[in-house]
């Protein structure tokens, strides 16, 4: 069993980590280059990722100043709630509306993420069964057919909307983009594929292929990192047991193909392994998910190894990921945003979150409502 005695000092860094971003940015981090963050004025698809640090800093300290800028920055992502040109509107209110809301008690700030999941479902092509991943919901139709394994993320937000609202139709097309997520990008071996395209005006299947990852037919880490997360959740609201067991034949994927050190490569499949780049927010979201996974398990030997994994994973990642002892301004090192446009070997903001959501997962889940 993995010795947790550096999830303290793990935290404690990330808290103090957030404390100096705090007072250095202007606006919403994505990834460093150079020492220094990239920053996207309106958060892009990873605002809620820096609002999510942030709240999870509030709910360990209850420091009020904290919570100020946890309410502060999350009031900046509140134009977003109207955007129609994007499916990643969970990922931006999850983490800072909802759970605002549910660390706080505070009601008001769940009307946000409410619009924001009306925006959302504006993006589901009913004839193929998905959501729309990018563009304009009037673009092309290679934009218009395509759906991506991201999305899965994008889903608890809509489940949740569909509890608070009583409308059944969020939660059903959350459970339908799922179904087609199962059908068309989990392949019998136990991998995913990145993207699938679809006809948008018939809704006939055409491919699987890929953005982010090394071909068509690889196995991205970090898109199968988020269908384990995205498919636990779904789970965790439906209890339909093609989800958790979908979540775990990926996970297992994972694990079985990991290096020894717990952190993939940046994909899978990648021809140049030993000797390529990791992504170490893969292994972050990863662990995260297992740890949810845990609690799904009814067995209890399994659940002990869901948990001893997650917790083997937190370690590596602070031993050997951390940026302790350099003057980078994140939490973890040598994450990968996407290899084939360049972007690798560098921090990510939401691979800073979900390690501090897994820590907080790990030893007191009682501060992450959800």
């Amino acid at each position: 069993m993995t010795d947790l005695s550096f999830v303290q000092p793990a935290l404690d860094y990330s808290f103090a980590m957030v404390r100096r971003n705090l007072q250095e940015l202007k606006s919403f981090p994505e990834l460093t280059r150079d020492g220094q963050w990239t920053l996207v004025p309106t958060g892009g698809w990873v605002g809620g990722h820096w609002t999510g640090l942030i709240w999870l800093t509030y709910a360990h300290t209850q420091d009020s100043a904290i919570l100020g800028e946890a309410l502060r920055w999350s009031e900046r992502l509140a134009p977003r709630q109207f955007d129609l040109g994007t499916h990643d509107l969970g990922f931006l209110f999850q983490l800072s509306y909802i759970l605002g809301s549910k660390l706080t008690g505070n009601a008001a700030l769940k009307a946000p993420a409410i619009q924001a999941s009306r925006s959302l479902i504006r993006r589901f092509n009913q004839k193929g069964q998905y959501i729309q991943a990018w563009g304009a919901l009037d673009a092309g139709p290679e934009l218009r057919g395509r759906a991506i394994v991201d999305t899965m993320m994008n889903l608890y937000m809509l489940y949740w909307a569909s509890q608070e609202t009583g409308e059944p139709e969020f939660a059903r097309i959350a459970s339908a983009h799922a179904n087609t997520v199962l059908k068309y990008q989990v392949r019998p071996d136990g991998t995913t594929a990145h993207t699938i395209d679809f006809n948008p005006d018939t809704g006939e299947f055409v491919r699987q292929d890929t953005h982010q990852g090394l071909s068509a037919t690889s196995c991205w880490a970090r898109g199968q990192a988020w269908a384990v997360h995205g498919f636990v959740e779904a789970f965790r609201w439906t209890q339909n047991q093609a989800y958790r067991t979908a979540a775990v034949q990926l996970a297992e994927t994972m694990l079985r193909r990991n290096p020894p050190d717990r952190v993939p490569y940046w994909d899978y499949d990648s021809p140049l392994i030993p000797n390529d780049v990791r992504d170490s927010s893969a292994a972050s979201i990863l662990a995260s998910a297992l740890l949810n996974l845990a609690t799904t398990e009814p067995d209890a030997a399994k659940a002990q190894r869901w948990q001893a994994e997650a917790s083997a994973m937190l370690a590596s990642l602070w031993e050997h990921y951390s940026s302790r002892g350099s003057a980078e301004p994140c939490i973890l090192l040598h994450a990968t945003r996407s290899k084939p446009h360049g972007n690798q070997d560098s921090a990510l903001i939401y691979g800073d979150y979900y390690f501090v959501e897994a820590l907080t997962r790990l030893t007191t889940p009682e501060k992450l409502p959800f």
